[in-house]
């Protein structure tokens, strides 16, 4: 089997709402609406690989150019050399950003057609541990009201999930009454038996994240995701030493080397890898087992469709990122999602690769 084509596919659903966490700025006028790129790898033998990765201004175009000529006439199979070949090609434009979102989505797709090729599911592939993990429904953004942040919160519990997740650092961390108030409203509607996480997005700074630390605390909080810049390892550590709640980061990352910093510093209890940054499969399965060998869980950012595959086969797993928006983008992006019961998910397990197929009418509507 060999590669013969590489092209991509970039959809926008616009029909979410904008979002807002505790460093993007207030939505504009008309906001709205999310995107996706998709990497479609094509063999002399009928198998394709779907990859999914971010659809950030840039990322096709390296995919269809530099990575492209990578590929083609390559064995599929061969993906640890592939993967190689694109980090070191890739060098120039430095580790994060479209350079490892462009690889992360060919070497998604090349796992996807290797699984496919073999008739196996994804999960199965790289050797399952379980066929269903947890998830909590993830959300809570700071341009919600409070009626509307509770809503979203008990919403997910209706739907059986037993985890929920909300932001913090309103404002850039300009707003603690008001976070601690909104933290305080979502626990008493969802009650004491239900996990509750909350994501700080970089929002504060070090002493301020561990004197808001201290005030959450009163709210079983499960976890403090990103209380402040990830590029500051030194603080983030600082913030873990210093508090009792768990600390989260990661999912702007991009490779192993950069989690064995956060990890081996001090810095994490919950390594949050996204397979769409991180440098795909092939990189985040090594950050998984990384995490692992120091005895930490992992909890994957977003792109929760290929993560819900990742995860079966991490027994150091956490649970898995279910976000509203992106639930109803990817009803409206595939024919068919595998539906989550009760808080618990599984992979198609009669479906191989990833078992996800883009709809024609989707793409012939969405696409840009």
């Amino acid at each position: 089997m060999k590669i013969v084509d590489v092209t991509t596919t970039t959809l926008h659903y616009p029909n979410v709402p904008a979002v807002q966490d505790g460093t993007l700025a207030p939505p504009g006028p008309g906001a709205g609406g999310r995107s996706h790129l998709f990497a479609h790898i094509k063999t002399d033998e009928d198998v394709e690989g779907l990859g999914v990765g971010q659809a950030s201004p840039g990322s096709a175009q390296l995919i269809e150019t530099i990575l492209k000529q990578i590929l083609i006439g390559q064995d599929p199979f061969d993906i640890e050399r592939l993967w190689s070949e694109m980090f070191w090609k890739l060098r120039t434009f430095g580790n994060k950003g479209i350079a490892s979102q462009a690889l992360s989505a060919v070497d998604i797709g090349l796992w996807d057609l290797k699984a496919k090729a073999l008739g196996l599911p994804l999960y199965r592939l790289l050797g399952a541990y379980t066929d269903a993990v947890p998830i909590y429904g993830s959300g809570g953004w700071t341009n919600l009201s409070e009626a509307e942040l509770v809503a979203e919160m008990t919403g997910y519990i209706e739907q059986g999930i037993r985890k929920v997740k909300m932001k913090v650092a309103r404002d850039y961390g300009r707003a603690e009454a008001e976070d601690i108030s909104r933290v305080a409203a979502v626990r008493k509607a969802i009650g004491d038996d239900v996990a509750l996480y909350i994501d700080g997005n970089y929002g504060y700074y070090p002493k301020q994240a561990i004197y808001m630390a201290r005030e959450f605390e009163q709210f079983q909080v499960g976890w403090f995701e990103e209380p402040v810049l990830a590029d500051d390892s030194h603080g983030l550590a600082e913030v873990r030493r210093a508090i009792d709640i768990p600390v989260a980061a990661g999912e702007l990352e991009s490779y192993k080397y950069r989690f064995r910093e956060l990890i081996a510093g001090g810095a994490v209890d919950i390594a949050q890898p996204d397979v769409a940054r991180v440098g795909g499969v092939t990189e985040w399965m090594k950050v998984a087992h990384l995490a692992h060998s120091f005895n930490l869980l992992v909890a994957p950012h977003a792109f929760q469709l290929v993560h819900l595959h990742l995860a079966c086969a991490t027994p150091n797993l956490k649970a898995v990122e279910y976000l509203g928006v992106d639930v109803a983008c990817d009803l409206a992006w595939y024919t068919e999602i595998p539906p989550q019961k009760d808080g618990m998910w599984s992979p198609f397990p009669d479906r191989p690769g990833l078992g996800l197929e883009l709809d024609p009418h989707a793409v012939e509507q969405w696409s840009i």
